[in-house]
């Protein structure tokens, strides 16, 4: 069993950097949560959309960041490592004080406020949606598509839905719908919080990762 004591720390063991390690004089520093899931080409997106992206693991690494990718992976795993390594209220603090914050797939699920069937899953209550894990099927269920996205410029984006939520009910009148599959509300925005329900940072096209910029800081 891994204990916070443990010399082990979450994402030491992901392999890889983003392309370009030099610093972009004057671009914010985007951080994405590496304690579990798709680090490695959040922050290879990231650096291509012009931001300085590294890797959160501690709450000391959260203090040096503009904003935040949190992304997808095992939205439970991700929930039970923040609590374990004490991450859990600082990231709550960060976000409460209005820290920027793009949630990709298991990222949705830990930003609502409400879970379908698992109402005692560890979450973030940052945004006021309730979603279902798993809508669109399991692992064999996955697929790519280009999707229409409300603010983003130069035809539909390609995305990967991979195990991805979808939003079953909006809570406030307050959050925008900026995406649908088959009228499935997939991506929304909620103050400086974008969720989305699939992968943006798999397929190249990193539009996503420039307006989550340009929108929020």
């Amino acid at each position: 069993m891994v204990t916070a004591g443990n010399s082990w720390i979450p994402g030491s063991r992901l392999v890889g950097q983003p392309d370009d390690p030099t610093l972009i004089a004057g671009a914010p520093t985007v951080g994405v949560l590496a304690l579990q899931g798709d680090v490695l080409e959040h922050l290879r997106a990231l650096r291509r959309a012009g931001a300085n992206p590294i890797r959160v693991r501690t709450a000391d690494d959260l203090a040096l960041v503009d904003a935040l990718v949190i992304p997808g992976g095992e939205s439970t795993t991700i929930g039970k490592l923040l609590q374990l390594f004490h991450m859990d209220t600082p990231l709550k603090q960060r976000i409460d004080s209005g820290m920027p914050v793009l949630a990709t797939c298991a990222g949705m699920i830990l930003m609502a406020t409400d879970i379908v069937d698992f109402p005692h899953q560890f979450r973030l209550d940052a945004v006021p949606i309730r979603v279902r894990r798993n809508a669109f099927g399991r692992q064999n269920d996955s697929f790519d598509t280009k999707l229409a996205i409300a603010g983003i410029d130069g035809g539909p984006l390609d995305v990967a839905f991979i195990r991805a939520p979808a939003v079953e009910a909006i809570l406030d009148d307050q959050v925008q719908v900026l995406a649908h599959v088959d009228d499935i509300p997939v991506m929304v925005r909620y103050q400086n919080r974008i969720l989305a329900a699939f992968h943006p940072e798999l397929t190249g096209d990193d539009r996503l990762h420039q307006f989550f910029l340009a929108q929020t800081l």
